[in-house]
Order: C-alpha cells, then sequence, then structure tokens
C-alpha cells in the first residue's frame, strides 16, 4: 500500500511512539498471536490531549506502519485526517483501562488459541513454571458477558483489573497493561508463554508439580534482577533487531 509518510507532520515523540507501536503489531504477528484483524495494541500518546493511536482495522498485524496508525480519542473519535476505518467496539476495553490507569501507556489484548484455551480453565493460571510465577503476582480475571462492546461493562472490567498488569478475559484471551509498548509486549510474551507451558504440561496426562507459594512473595524483586531493572526496554532493542533483520518497512 502506498501510505504518505506522517514522519515530518507530527512530534518527534509521536513519531517514535508510532514507530514502536508499529513493531509491536509486527512483532505480534512475527510470534503468531494475531487473530487475522480482530485484536487491538492501543499506546497512548504524552500529553493533555488524552489521544492514542490503534491499528486501522482492516489491516492484517504484519501491514502496519508507523504512519497508517491512527489516533484517536477516549471515544475513539479520529483526531487526524485518515483514509483508514477504526474499529470503535474494538476500542471498548482498551479505553477501559486507559481511562482508570495513568500507567497505561499500552495496552495489548490477544485471542490466541493458547491463551483462550487456559482462559476457558476453571482454576485458570496454575502456578507450574517460572514464567507463571511473574504473571500471578500481578494478574486478574474478567468473565466473559459476551462480545465486549457495551459501555455498560467498563465499570465492572475496570474493577476487575484494579492494579494489575496481567488480565485473563474468560473465555476470550488475554490482556497485559504496560507503562510503555515494549513492557506491555513484554508481559505478553511471559502470557503467552504461561498459558502455552500449561496446556503442554496438562497434555501429558501425569499430575503437575506446583511451586511452592512463598516464591510467589520474591517474584517482583526476581524480575527486576531478571531485566537489569529495566523492564521491557531490556530486551526491546533485541527484539527491534530481530524485527529488522525481517522487514523495516514498519517505520514508513
Amino acid at each position: 500500500m502506498d501510505i504518505p509518510s506522517l514522519k515530518d507532520k507530527v512530534s518527534p515523540e509521536e513519531w517514535q511512539l508510532r514507530v514502536d507501536l508499529a513493531a509491536a503489531y509486527r512483532l505480534v504477528a512475527l510470534y503468531g498471536w494475531s487473530d487475522l484483524v480482530f485484536t487491538h495494541i492501543s499506546a497512548r500518546i504524552p500529553g493533555p490531549e488524552h489521544a492514542f493511536l490503534i491499528n486501522p482495522y482492516g489491516l492484517m498485524f504484519d501491514e502496519i506502519t508507523a504512519s497508517s496508525l491512527v489516533k484517536v480519542d477516549q471515544n475513539c473519535n479520529k483526531l487526524s485526517d485518515s483514509p483508514f476505518f477504526v474499529n470503535p467496539a474494538g476500542f471498548t476495553i482498551h479505553s477501559a483501562v486507559h481511562a482508570v490507569r495513568d500507567d497505561a501507556g499500552c495496552v495489548l489484548h490477544t485471542h490466541t488459541r493458547a491463551g483462550v484455551g487456559v482462559s476457558a480453565q476453571k482454576n485458570g493460571v496454575l502456578p507450574i513454571s517460572q514464567q507463571s510465577t511473574f504473571v500471578l503476582a500481578s494478574l486478574a480475571y474478567h468473565e466473559y458477558e459476551g462480545v465486549a462492546f457495551r459501555e455498560e461493562e467498563k465499570p465492572r472490567l475496570q474493577a476487575d483489573l484494579g492494579d494489575k498488569n496481567f488480565l485473563m478475559l474468560r473465555n476470550h484471551g488475554l490482556l497485559t497493561v504496560g507503562r510503555t509498548i515494549a513492557d506491555a509486549f513484554l508481559s505478553m510474551y511471559i502470557f503467552e508463554s504461561t498459558c502455552q507451558i500449561q496446556l503442554a504440561a496438562q497434555s501429558g496426562g501425569a499430575a503437575l508439580t506446583e511451586v511452592n507459594p512463598l516464591i510467589l512473595q520474591g517474584v517482583a524483586h526476581a524480575m527486576k534482577v531478571q531485566t537489569d531493572g529495566m523492564g521491557g526496554a531490556f530486551v526491546w532493542p533485541a527484539l527491534i533487531r530481530k524485527l529488522d533483520r525481517t522487514d523495516q518497512s514498519y517505520k514508513t
């Protein structure tokens, strides 16, 4: 697609956010977490405008570029000219989170088979892997209420999420909240890995060994050690290098 560049039409800060968000979409596609065009990643643009970037609805995640991302307000109304359609219903969950979490720089939502599979299990995430301990340290659940486009669901979703960074949407999928795009992506990588490991372990049919509950108490410190206190920023440069070796068109 021939999409005019917005690089010289937005602030340097917004452009970098666009590049990082486009990279996140491409990485989600690269790791096989996309669901055709039916999930979203949103990022808040810093400033008093309460503006957000979201994907142009109808584009595959591996097509998204920095310039194709659409700037919207809290109600998913376009704030700048764009030839692309946006999906207000798809932004419902994201806007609910952004409205009550000042620390939510990015909200990432997926419908992967592993994520939906575990979300349908009565006991949810089990403490059976190192990855699961990071998730369980900040995990919330939200019951399924049908396709999430109703405004009246927002308060219940907000209350269920609280101050947690991992949200399992029952019978629906996974959601992560991050201060940055890199944080949200790293959290989703861990969340998705947790679900894949759980399903793999359960498929063996043998009894599962659970992690000692006392270990969960030190998880926050362990995560800081693992990332040198940098969170997602520790792995983001390596992920960008991986993506650049495949395709750099997301930067346009």
